[in-house]
């Protein structure tokens, strides 16, 4: 499973200039990360951005904890 959160990452030039984003829609992982960083729930996230799924926000959570620091 943990492979299939991180295929819901993407890195495409032509979106959020090359950052890793979620299924190449225009959502930063990093972005996403500050808001769970500052309390807000998935569920909140997930009502806020409707077409996001759980599973994006699992893979960024993912995504943190395998990527080293300062990328």
């Amino acid at each position: 499973m943990e492979q299939a959160l991180l295929d819901r990452i993407t890195f495409n030039p032509n979106i959020g200039h090359g950052k890793p984003t979620i299924r190449n829609k225009r959502y930063l992982v990093e972005s996403l990360l500050k808001y769970m960083a500052a309390r807000d729930t998935m569920d909140e996230l997930l009502e806020t951005f409707p077409d996001l799924e759980r599973e994006d926000l699992l893979a960024c959570l993912q995504f943190v904890e395998k990527c080293p620091r300062g990328e």
